[in-house]
């Protein structure tokens, strides 16, 4: 699966018009689990629809802590089953999308006699439930190796280190791959189509009515099941179908604040794995940048667009002023972004930061599948459990789950160095177009690593619509560093406009909108 993909949102529009017998699956949401499910059960050979309200991506599953990993603190909690899969689907990722996943090795400081025997004992345990999975023994550091590693660690009273391994990822790069590969299996996979209500027959789900925001055409698609992968909004969903249906999530917001590599310059992460909320908190080193993370804010409502609170900006800067040296303040911050974890509730389970990342199945008395919390490092696995529950709810003829074998488009062969690694094995075409035209190979910002001719790749073969699909999720430009971003959005709609045939109002309205959206990424700079 080398070859450049065929992706055309107008094509998927057309197949969805010239289908005229009932879809086996539909899936409602186009993140992480929606992906994985339309990837799935395309794979397994269903006829498969999958529309998401906004841009693939929009909500929790771009915003991350960048980590495929086990989860270290639910070993903690006791959660053996939920480490032992998650360390499983970490190695199978490894080795899936080598581009896109990599080893990070993982630096826990020490800094008083007694920690270094209580963490090696712990992750050792980790060591053994990875098993052949593993990408690294853990192992004690001394002073001098924990300085090496983390160049800016605090060193007064620090007694060395204990090293282990997890993984780092681009998280909205590995979903464009996801719904690639779903679409190439025969899945049709569209954004900015929302769902607006369900299509009922004797009280039982038969369809979903569906309008395409950019053309304001209706649907009404007729399935055999429809999966609710929603995640923070699947509550929503669910009452859509019941609206007696009470609710099984307990939100909570997550902020990352992204600065310059100087203040972490290391291939290495460091976990501070015990904070004042319960949690842990990162540096990590991400796109040649440190990515710092994360919070917990229980949350009443989520939104689309989850906005960082102050309480938590000062949270990770003070947190991480214990341990950097220099630490970053809030004038250094490039770009700060919130994310919403859909997690399960356990009925007073208090603390959101005590709540698990397991996921759980739900079938609604009008036969809608609910597949509600867990997070990326398992999507595949959640995806098989879905469709599983999914068949057999719909009657279909059963199908193995062939997942752990099937290619991510990008993960077969060499990859390219540099900027365009990211794409895998799909560089050498993104390469290619680039030399199609000389302003292709130009920077969109001498502060961003992107050129001009990426946006064209986005808008041709990964479904980009607007500026901000490409400034946020095809690229990472938001997420790295705001006002380049900004700087870089009359370019990036220039190019879309003359792919997607828009006129110069439609540019100003997107570079008004992203601009407007941008700084909510930015901490207000103080004046000098």
């Amino acid at each position: 699966m080398s070859t450049a993909p065929t992706f055309c949102r107008e094509s998927q529009l057309d197949q969805l018009r010239q289908q005229t017998q009932p879809w086996d699956i539909v899936v409602i949401g186009g993140g992480a689990t929606g992906a994985g499910v339309a990837l799935d059960a395309a794979a397994r050979g269903y006829r498969v629809a999958l529309f998401e309200q906004h841009d693939f991506g929009k909500g929790t599953s771009s915003r991350s802590t960048k980590l495929i990993h086990g989860g270290v603190r639910y070993l903690q909690q006791g959660n053996i089953t939920l480490v032992r899969d998650a360390l499983r689907e970490r190695g199978w990722l490894r080795n899936s999308v080598p581009h896109l996943v990599y080893p990070l090795p993982t630096i826990v400081p020490l800094y008083r006699w007694w920690e270094s025997p209580y963490y090696r004992i712990g992750l050792k345990a980790y060591d053994l439930l990875a098993g052949r999975w593993s990408l690294g023994k853990s192992r004690r550091l001394s002073t001098e190796q924990t300085i090496a590693q983390l160049p800016t660690i605090r060193r007064d009273n620090l007694r060395g280190g204990v090293c282990y391994y997890d993984a780092g990822f681009d998280d909205s790069r590995l979903l464009t791959s996801l719904i690639q590969t779903a679409a190439h299996l025969g899945a049709i996979c569209i954004n900015y189509a929302p769902v607006e209500k369900f299509i009922l027959d004797n009280n039982k789900i038969t369809g979903v009515a569906v309008t395409d925001r950019e053309s304001g055409e209706s649907f009404q698609i007729t399935a055999k099941v429809v999966i609710n992968a929603t995640g923070p909004f699947s509550d929503e969903v669910r009452k859509l179908s019941d609206p007696q249906a009470k609710p099984c999530l307990a939100a909570s917001q997550g902020i990352h604040l992204v600065v310059a590599r100087s203040f972490l310059p290391s291939d290495s992460a460091l976990i501070v794995p015990k904070t004042s909320d319960g949690r842990v908190v990162f540096a990590i080193p991400w796109n040649n940048h440190t990515l710092i993370g994360t919070t917990d804010t229980p949350l009443d409502s989520v939104s689309l667009e989850p906005k960082p609170r102050q309480d938590e900006i000062e949270f990770l800067l003070t947190t991480v002023a214990n341990y950097l040296d220099p630490s970053p303040t809030a004038a250094d911050v490039l770009s700060v972004f919130a994310g919403i974890r859909p997690l399960v509730s356990q009925g007073g389970a208090g603390k959101t930061s005590k709540l698990g990342r397991d996921h759980t199945i739900q079938i609604s008395p009008q036969g809608l599948v609910s597949i509600l919390g867990g997070k990326w490092t398992t999507y595949r696995k959640m995806a098989e459990d879905c469709v599983n529950r999914a068949v057999k709810a719909a009657g279909l003829p059963p199908v193995a789950c062939t997942t752990f074998e099937q290619p991510i488009l990008g993960g077969n062969g060499k990859a390219l160095d540099g900027p365009l690694h990211v794409y895998g094995s799909l560089g050498h075409d993104v390469a290619q177009l680039i030399k199609t035209r000389p302003d292709y190979a130009d920077l969109l910002d001498e502060a961003l690593p992107y050129q001009d001719g990426q946006v064209v790749w986005a808008a041709r073969h990964e479904l980009a619509r607007t500026v901000e699909d490409v400034l946020a999720r095809r690229l990472r430009a938001l997420f790295l560093n705001a006002q380049a971003a900004i700087r870089a959005a009359p370019r990036v709609a220039s190019l879309l406009a003359e792919e997607l045939n828009h006129d110069q109002p439609w540019q100003n309205q997107q570079i008004k909108e992203f601009t407007k959206l941008a700084q909510q990424y930015s901490l207000p700079k103080p004046i000098p």
